[in-house]
């Protein structure tokens, strides 16, 4: 089962980001608090959504958070699936497809035209799911990040 996700799933959230840390070797750049997904997905002005896989017994299998993006090619909104994640334990169960699934319903429902998302090179596993539902990857184009120090120095540049 796909639901919207409530406030009350941001500690199941904030956990199955730092699983997903930890699943991509990345577990210390991972600092987001609970009380940030509070603010970004229900703060009075949210910026991103979330949904939740659940088992037929309601344990919260899975996760998708998202944002609206827009196309200035196509004129029209669309996703970016910043995170999908399903526990290890629950793979293979379709709780991704139904979650990715959900989202290309709301992109039909809104008339948006991209679902897009962005997966790391070395993991085989995900990248052979999203071929097997059509996707394909954005080959010529290279992903860009200022953080941290690099980001500050730009922003306060003369």
């Amino acid at each position: 089962m796909i639901r919207t996700a409530t406030a009350a799933d941001v500690p199941v959230i904030h956990t199955m980001v730092q699983e997903l840390a930890l699943y991509e070797k990345a577990p210390d750049e991972a600092r987001a608090t609970e009380a940030q997904f509070h603010e970004a997905l229900f703060g009075e002005h949210p910026t991103a959504f979330a949904h939740i896989a659940e088992t037929p017994d309601g344990e919260p299998a899975g996760f998708a958070l998202w944002y609206v993006s827009f196309s200035t090619w196509r004129g029209v909104s669309g996703i970016h699936l910043e995170d999908l994640y399903v526990r290890p334990t629950h793979r293979g169960a379709g709780h991704g497809k139904a979650l990715l699934t959900e989202l290309a319903r709301i992109c039909a429902t809104r008339g948006y035209e991209r679902l897009e998302w962005a997966v790391l090179d070395w993991n085989e596993p995900s990248i052979a799911f999203y071929r097997s539902l059509g996707a394909l990857p954005q080959d010529g184009w290279t992903t860009f990040r200022l953080t941290d120090d690099a980001l500050s120095a730009l922003g306060t540049a003369g």
